[in-house]
């Protein structure tokens, strides 16, 4: 016979939904309760993109995966400019300027997404440079509100994970946010029929349904793939 766990003097521990914690719930409850959210999920073979952060390393250029990715999503949000924006007031704000967030966490169970402005407009190791100070006063808490509330599109990276796909909640009033899964390892058909081992990276699109289409949506994670695969 199984013996009833004993509730009566409740948990352990008790966390209360406040501060920090308490806006980041808030914010992921409304991002759920007011967006159409829809998630197109990609393998690509990162294989050349591996290679690429290899060689610039060799020429004393240190960039990581993230980087090159966040290279790759500013050239193509530039060929698809319909989810570089912002719904608000009931009106989609499409934008020039990329202004891209980056998912971090934090200290203390605690996730912000502070944002590199004029994204597109910054070199490779500009834009490295400038993901690295944000990261540095996102842990010291000295991210502005402009930084903390003015991106365009969002970038969340689980690849050191052994998640391969997820469905990242669009970052409100954002249109879309992609989701990047770890890279394995995996033996692939080339296009002589031979096999290989090639890096396969999972990527995940999430996007707010009222603002853009799924064909689109669809189009966008495609030329990604394609872009990265190119290194």
């Amino acid at each position: 016979m199984t013996a009833k766990p004993n509730l009566s003097t409740g948990p352990g521990t008790r966390i209360p939904l406040r501060g920090m914690r308490g806006m980041i719930a808030d914010n992921m409850r409304r991002s759920l309760d007011e967006a159409a959210q829809l998630t197109h999920h990609a393998e690509c073979d990162a294989t050349e993109l591996f290679a690429t952060k290899e060689r610039l390393a060799s020429q004393g250029i240190k960039v990581s995966i993230e980087d090159l990715i966040a290279q790759a999503v500013v050239t193509t949000l530039g060929q698809h400019p319909g989810l570089n924006g912002r719904v608000e007031q009931k009106e989609i704000q499409l934008y020039d300027e990329i202004h891209l967030s980056l998912a971090m966490a934090l200290p203390g169970d605690l996730l912000v997404a502070p944002t590199i402005f004029n994204a597109g407009e910054l070199s490779l190791m500009d834009r490295s440079v400038a993901r690295k100070e944000l990261a540095q006063r996102a842990k010291s808490g000295k991210l502005s509100v402009p930084e903390m509330t003015g991106g365009t599109f969002t970038l969340s990276n689980l690849g050191l994970s052994r998640v391969q796909f997820f469905t990242p909640i669009v970052n409100l009033p954002q249109i879309a946010i992609l989701g990047i899964g770890e890279t394995r390892l995996r033996p692939c058909v080339m296009p002589d029929h031979s096999i290989e081992a090639r890096r396969i990276m999972g990527l995940s699109l999430s996007f707010d349904h009222r603002a853009v289409d799924g064909g689109p949506a669809a189009a966008f994670l495609s030329d990604l793939c394609t872009l990265i695969e190119k290194g």
